[in-house]
């Protein structure tokens, strides 16, 4: 199952205004910054102050100021609403929310697309992943220039596989190309630890997780460690999906497993933008 999103966006605006040919060729050429992806459901997202926090850490990192929250969420209203012309209010949608900074100041840019739905079930949602051996720069940062992961995602692709899963040195896993990835071995659940992005999905995850008597940890996974275990999934914006094949490794579809995670993700808060 491979789902993506790759339409051009219905809207797109920077700084609270329609985007200016000037301000879209600025940003072409400028390869430095980084951004957050969500689903917007109902004029809400879940995990908004994860999101939040996510944007303010980075632009610390890299661009050595604050991002204040109340901007974000008042730039994603403002390119979902309404202008009483003819655009309507977009109350279900995909955004994106990138932060450069080409004045020295942090800019952002608001792109709206149709909202991402995963099939239903969970058998329709299962991915097929094809090891690689590559780790993100900078993998804690959700930055741009991911030419490497879109490669080799792409790569994967061509090979008749849904993802790719980014490997280390001997096999160490880290995340997949566009996800998190998780994997259970009857007990708990284990996050691979070698370098990766925590994802929002994994982040509202974790607790809950444990919140309902399954344990959760980070720890070391490697590709010669995949026998151990019996399920695996991943999760990302888009929401939680279950790995049916890793290389030549098939899992069962767990679907107890499968029901809990989704279950506590589905009834996770959603907090109005």
């Amino acid at each position: 199952m491979t789902t993506s999103n790759p339409a051009a966006p219905e809207r797109l605006e920077i700084d609270g205004a329609p985007a200016t040919a000037e301000q879209l060729r600025a940003r072409a050429l400028d390869g430095f910054g980084h951004f957050t992806a969500m689903q917007v459901r109902g004029g809400a997202v879940r995990g908004l102050g994860l999101h939040l926090d996510r944007l303010d850490a980075a632009t610390r990192e890299l661009f050595d100021q604050g991002l204040d929250g109340d901007r974000v969420r008042a730039a994603i209203r403002h390119a979902l609403a309404g202008d009483g012309t003819g655009r309507a209010e977009l109350r279900d949608a995909a955004v994106r929310v990138y932060v450069h900074a080409p004045d020295g100041e942090p800019s952002l840019m608001v792109t709206v697309r149709a909202p991402v739905e995963l099939p239903a079930t969970m058998a329709g949602r299962a991915q097929s992943l094809k090891s690689v051996p590559y780790v993100r720069p900078v993998a804690h940062l959700k930055h741009l220039g991911g030419f490497g992961q879109t490669y080799h995602r792409r790569e994967a692709e061509r090979l008749g596989y849904d993802e790719a899963l980014l490997t280390g040195p001997d096999g160490a896993i880290s995340e997949g190309a566009v996800t998190n990835v998780a994997f259970f071995d009857g007990r708990e659940v284990v996050w691979p630890e070698a370098p990766h992005l925590a994802g929002i999905t994994m982040r509202l995850l974790e607790p809950l997780l444990a919140e309902a008597g399954l344990p959760t940890r980070r720890g070391p996974v490697f590709l010669r460690d995949l026998p151990a275990y019996r399920a695996a999934f991943v999760t990302n914006s888009w929401g939680v999906s279950p790995v049916r094949r890793v290389d030549d490794r098939d899992f069962p579809l767990d679907e107890k497993l499968m029901a809990t995670v989704a279950g506590l993700y589905e009834d996770a808060p959603l907090d109005v933008i």
